[in-house]
């Protein structure tokens, strides 16, 4: 028997409206604002807005919803494109492709739901939708390079769902939350006994999160390390300008000789405005003095190889140079679109040279890379937005034996925007993930240690030159998404999606056999 249903608003345009503030209010359950109940609140409001809807319809409003969204949530690609030499046309421009792309995933999902999934109740509700919503989510966390901000999941490293992260990884969290949304829809929309099953599915959500916080699922394997974070804070419009180059090495070598002493210190990404190759007799140097004192160097550093003939360029890499007993390289794989990468014809790279707008390539690195050995630790590395490619990691642990964790970035691209502070709270899923110590070294913030349950051991100040000091253990063991990946609750959304169409064709197909037995 229904109850009261609430309804949704009957005019279209009013519907369109919430989609699209629902959206944007999403952004709002991310760092820095962390308004976590957002996130089941967002999407349980645009569920219900597809309650009942046409496929047309329903595909509008999943494209306005999630164009809020990523329009709120990704604002400062006008701050970081610019920042970067591109014109604010141009970074509008994409700023509108990006969320344009993001819009159409929701905008598909949303057709499919009125089109294939069950029109009501709680498979609809509590099976159904959220399976499908999971693996869109997914999907574009990795097709055609990827783009994983945003992620329901990440809204939540301080609640009790955090203590799915080191057994579901983030996409359990997300599961978690869009249950508990499809729960929402069902406690104003459904039967009786679809509250009832909502009620039930809201409590095994969320006290499944609180039972699993705090457990540690790694253990100690070596005696605590000594760290240090040389944060730099120099803003990105003068970095690269040849009149700072030498003001720069000098800033961080003075940075490194306050550490010294400390077992590994650190530099952020791309640290010295120069290539490697240029500035051998200063790494050098630099290396020669802190190694005097007891300490390891592990700094991020462009670099350069071939050249010497014609039938062998040039090729850049976004690196990072660990300098210990011995002399040990990473090179960033995972690169950004349209800021280390140009995925554009030779005609249009050729424009943007002529039009003086950036167009040079990175070359990435190979997909595994072992860990960076220092200071006694296996340091498990990645560069910048690399730590967002959560199960590209696990590699490292598993066959490299990583006991902590490093990521050198320089989030000065974003200014005093929101994006660094949703940086640093996917920084910390991966520590949660991975049961691992973080250490991030950053420009000019977020400089910080975390630790393997997500907490902020130790952070530096923005925005000022600072060395942080703290400590990290190696830690041994993996957890259980370290072994299995996303393989395991990606498999659950798809065996639940096709529960979900199954039941509504077997009862499709059974109302219109009961038809034709009718009409016989």
């Amino acid at each position: 028997m229904a109850l009261y249903v609430l309804p949704r608003p009957s005019s279209a345009r009013l519907r369109a409206v919430s989609a699209l503030v629902a959206g944007a209010l999403l952004a709002a359950a991310f760092a820095p604002l962390g308004l976590w109940p957002l996130a089941v609140l967002c999407p349980a409001a645009l569920m219900w807005l597809w309650q009942d809807a046409t496929p047309r319809e329903s595909a509008w409003l999943g494209f306005l919803f999630n164009f809020g969204t990523f329009a709120a949530g990704t604002y400062w690609l006008l701050i970081s494109l610019p920042t970067g030499g591109a014109p604010v046309w141009l970074a509008l421009l994409l700023l509108l492709g990006l969320t344009g792309i993001m819009a159409l995933y929701h905008a598909a999902l949303g057709y499919a739901s009125a089109r294939w999934l069950p029109r009501t109740g709680a498979v609809r509700w509590l099976v159904a939708l959220p399976a499908a919503w999971l693996l869109v989510e997914w999907w574009r966390g990795w097709f055609l390079s990827g783009f994983s901000w945003l992620s329901l999941g990440y809204s939540q490293t301080d609640t009790w769902l955090a203590g799915l992260a080191p057994v579901t990884g983030v996409y359990g969290l997300s599961a978690a939350l869009l249950l508990s949304a499809g729960a929402l829809t069902a406690l104003v929309s459904g039967t009786r006994w679809a509250r009832l099953s909502a009620a039930v599915v809201l409590l095994v959500a969320w006290l499944a999160g609180a039972a699993l916080h705090g457990i540690s699922w790694t253990h100690p394997s070596g005696a605590p390390v000594s760290v240090a974070i040389a944060q730099g804070a120099i803003p990105q419009d003068e970095k690269w300008l040849d009149d700072n180059k030498d003001t720069t090495l000098n800033l961080y070598a003075k940075l490194t000789e306050q550490a010294w002493g400390d077992a590994l210190i650190v530099w952020p990404e791309s640290a010295p405005a120069d290539t490697a190759n240029d500035i051998v007799p200063y790494l050098t140097r630099v290396y020669r003095d802190a190694h005097a004192h007891g300490s390891a160097l592990v700094l991020g550093v462009l670099r350069a190889e071939g050249g010497v003939s014609d039938s062998d360029p040039v090729r850049y890499y976004n690196s990072v140079l660990a300098l210990d007993q011995e002399v040990s390289w990473y090179d960033k794989h995972h690169l950004v679109p349209f800021s280390e990468f140009f995925p554009v014809p030779q005609f249009v790279r050729s424009w943007m040279r002529l039009a003086s707008l950036p167009y040079s390539d990175f070359t990435p690195g190979a997909a595994y890379q072992p860990p960076l050995p220092a200071a006694h630790l296996e340091l498990g590395t990645t560069v910048c937005y690399e730590d967002a490619y959560g199960s590209s990691m696990l590699e490292a642990l598993r066959r490299g034996g990583a006991d902590a964790l490093v990521n050198v970035t320089n989030d000065a691209w974003f200014d005093h925007s929101s994006a660094r502070h949703l940086h640093f709270q996917v920084a910390r899923m991966r520590a949660l993930e991975e049961g691992r110590y973080l250490i991030r070294a950053a420009n000019d913030g977020i400089s910080a240690v975390i630790g393997p349950h997500g907490e902020v051991v130790a952070r530096a100040a923005e925005f000022r030159a600072v060395v942080l000091v703290s400590k990290v253990t190696p830690l041994g063991g993996l957890t259980p998404y370290a072994r299995v990946g996303n393989w395991l609750i990606v498999t659950l959304a798809a065996l639940a999606l096709a529960c979900g169409l199954w039941l509504r064709n077997d009862r499709l197909w059974r109302t219109r056999s009961g038809s034709a037995g009718a009409s016989a």
